[in-house]
């Protein structure tokens, strides 16, 4: 019997992950949620047909131990970059606006015909990315040593 990967299994080792179907996405979606991410580090290449972040994203793999070891929380910076991408729109922000800073709070897939489909990166305030693909390839990689986060507290989302 396989057992599934559990957060705790990530322990203190940077996180690698690729997505390749919406099930893989959601995993992605559920370590990025939360992610603080400055509009000047979002990208979309359409010859490299790539779209990228650097977010600064809640250690939610750690919470637990760092509860149990009495540490703070902890933040780390990762690339979260999608392949595949044929156009990329937003609504809800204004992407001239550098300095805005963003926070994730959802990636989800809508099927499309023959795998296609899009990616739909919802953010705090009614902001919105959409990702058409061509197909499901996302990689979230940890590119820095984890930070204290700088609130000190794991978020939270009140109704």
């Amino acid at each position: 019997m396989v057992e599934d990967a559990r957060f705790e299994d990530g322990g203190e080792e940077p996180i690698y992950l690729k997505a390749l179907d919406a099930e893989d996405l959601t995993v992605i979606s559920a370590l990025a949620q939360d992610a603080i991410v400055p509009m000047g580090e979002i990208s979309y290449d359409a010859t490299q047909r790539r779209f990228a972040m650097l977010i600064n994203r809640f250690r939610w793999e750690d919470v637990e131990t760092a509860a149990k070891r009495g540490r703070p929380v902890e933040r780390v910076q990762a690339v979260l970059v999608f392949d595949d991408v044929m156009t990329a729109r937003s609504s809800g922000i204004s992407t001239t606006d550098k300095d805005m800073v963003l926070s994730l709070l959802n990636i989800a897939f809508i099927a499309g015909p023959d795998g296609t489909g899009c990616v739909e990166v919802t953010l705090a305030g009614d902001g919105q990315i959409a990702l058409d693909i061509e197909t499901i390839d996302v990689t979230l990689k940890d590119v820095t040593r984890p930070y204290i986060a700088p609130s000190h507290k794991v978020p939270t989302h009140d109704s």
